[in-house]
């Protein structure tokens, strides 16, 4: 790789970075951890349907099935989530939105959208370059 190949790089992570930091920081402002928004997230963002597998979760995540439990657990504490036996396999557990969780991450996810943009600009740059 050129020095220009580790300056886009060092952007891109540097960037990427900041988008962490702001998510951070809105989270907290709304007494949540960023793992909880994006747990809450990946549940409202489930492809096709209103509820996700811990499986699933613990995958988007890119963590432990038994901390994506703890982190459920954690959520559903709060007032979050709750837990629905699988209609189709008895085995799994549905992970679906509470009210005060779905406005949570609604509201959440708008406030994290001027980062994103900026987000956005970048990578079009890099990818230009």
């Amino acid at each position: 790789m050129n020095k220009q190949g580790y300056e886009r790089l060092s952007q891109f992570r540097y960037r990427l970075r900041c988008f962490h930091r702001v998510s951070e920081d809105i989270c907290q402002a709304h007494g949540l951890t960023s793992l909880q928004y994006q747990l809450l997230l990946h549940v409202m963002g489930a492809p096709g349907r209103e509820w996700a597998p811990i499986g699933e979760l613990a995958e988007r995540l890119q963590a432990m099935h038994h901390g994506v439990v703890a982190l459920v657990d954690r959520c559903e504490k709060a007032g979050l989530v709750k837990r629905v036996p699988g209609r189709e396999d008895r085995r799994q557990v549905e992970i679906h939105l509470r009210p005060k969780g779905r406005e949570l991450v609604e509201a959440l996810a708008v406030l994290h959208q001027p980062e994103l943009q900026q987000l956005r600009e970048i990578l079009d740059r890099l990818e230009l370059d």
